[in-house]
């Protein structure tokens, strides 16, 4: 069982920023593109944003009602990609979920590994 280990999420102040981390097992992290979900209460669970690596570089995916804001990002040589928030607004209330995909950090990839979720809870 590949275990996927998020950290980072609190309680902030509307406009303030966050930066979620999530760690996997060394080889998970090097073979699979890595996305951020987050689910609300009462919602279904949204791709948040993905990055995929390729011999080209890396390639990165961001949900509408993100872009601008967050950032995501991976240090291959710490197996941990990572999701700066910033201008955080209510609304982006919601557990937010690491996961990994064998194929790419695009939103409907198959993402087949799923961490436990860290809350993140903005205030107005």
């Amino acid at each position: 069982q590949v275990q996927l280990l998020e950290s980072g999420g609190g309680l902030v102040q509307a406009g303030g920023s966050l930066r979620l981390s999530c760690a996997a097992p060394g080889r998970t992290f090097s073979t699979h593109a890595m996305g951020w979900f987050r689910q609300a209460p009462g919602k279904e669970r949204d791709f948040v944003a993905g990055i995929t690596t390729t011999a080209s570089g890396r390639t990165t995916y961001y949900a509408d009602f993100v872009k601008g804001r967050f950032t995501i990002s991976r240090d291959d040589a710490k197996n941990t990609v990572y999701l700066q928030m910033n201008s955080l607004k209510p609304e982006d209330t919601a557990v937010y979920y690491c996961a990994a995909s064998p194929r790419s950090g695009r939103p409907n990839s198959g993402y087949d590994y799923w961490g436990q979720g860290t809350q993140v809870t903005v205030s107005s």
